[in-house]
């Protein structure tokens, strides 16, 4: 594989398509409109920027990478000729289905199809395509360039040359994959959905403050960041849409928090608003 292209370039976007880019392979990312493209632009600029003034890029990599990337509004020209394609937008499975579909028709035969869902089901998005067997889920975690981990979720048809195939592009990507078979939030999102949801339950209840929760968490069971930050981080309404999927499917210990929903509804988003569990300036 040469060319990859990235669907969405919000954070997740960003970040997969600049690991993509240091790793080798020519990028394309794709958005709505060119004024959406150049904020992003100007968002990898500043990331290979600082990797190369801090030593963690060397100066050939840190040019081959600027060269490698290509920002696209229009789907068939960034999408055509990549052998890879990874959808990174919204947790909108209409959304998901309505990208698939469209690319299933630019893209050759053999280009696999991956969406980025942290929570959805590939095998749902894949039965809407002629290729359900080059469809599959590849999970990014953020930050992109510093998170390790991708967990690649198999669907009903997704077959073994597939899963294959993006397992070895983890590992030019320098990262660990996992395996997961699929159910509702695969391994890491249900897992951290819990938490993060009863993290917030005990805020709402008054058993600690926001800081102390995750202060507890980092210092007593050895996570790198508190379940409130990580929300706060992801995205307040992204959350909101991961544990409403996660309630539909798997019942009721998912039911998002009301406070949860308070600050979806007030504007409070986290981090990319200015304000969520903590005030960001």
């Amino acid at each position: 594989m040469n060319q990859v292209t990235i669907i969405g370039s919000g954070v997740m976007g960003k970040g997969i398509a600049y690991s993509c880019a240091i790793s080798g392979y020519k990028v394309y990312l794709n958005d709505l409109n060119e004024e959406i493209l150049q904020h992003a632009k100007t968002a990898i600029d500043r990331l290979l920027d600082g990797s190369f003034e801090k030593g963690f890029l060397k100066e050939a990599n840190y040019i081959s990478a600027k060269e490698n990337l290509h920002y696209e509004v229009d789907l068939e020209t960034a999408a055509k000729d990549s052998q890879l394609v990874i959808e990174a937008v919204l947790e909108k499975m209409d959304l998901k289905i309505d990208i698939f579909k469209k690319l299933d028709k630019i893209c050759g035969a053999e280009t696999v199809l991956a969406t980025n869902t942290s929570t959805m089901s590939p095998t749902e998005i894949g039965a809407q395509t002629s290729r359900p067997n080059k469809v599959v889920a590849m999970h990014f975690f953020n930050p992109v360039h510093k998170m390790k981990l991708i967990e690649i979720i198999r669907g009903l048809e997704t077959s073994d040359e597939t899963v294959q195939f993006v397992k070895e592009v983890a590992s030019q990507l320098n990262k660990e994959a996992v395996e997961v078979n699929e159910f509702p939030g695969f391994v890491t999102s249900r897992m951290n959905c819990l938490i993060g949801n009863e993290a917030m339950n005990m805020l709402m209840e008054g058993v600690a403050s926001a800081k102390d929760i995750d202060k507890a968490m980092k210092l007593g069971l050895n996570h790198p960041m508190g379940p409130l930050e990580l929300a706060d981080l992801v995205g307040l309404d992204t959350r909101l849409r991961n544990m409403e999927y996660l309630y539909e499917t798997l019942g009721e210990k998912y039911r998002p928090c009301p406070l949860l929903v308070k600050y979806v509804k007030a504007g409070r988003l986290g981090k990319k608003s200015g304000s969520g569990f903590y005030e960001y300036t």
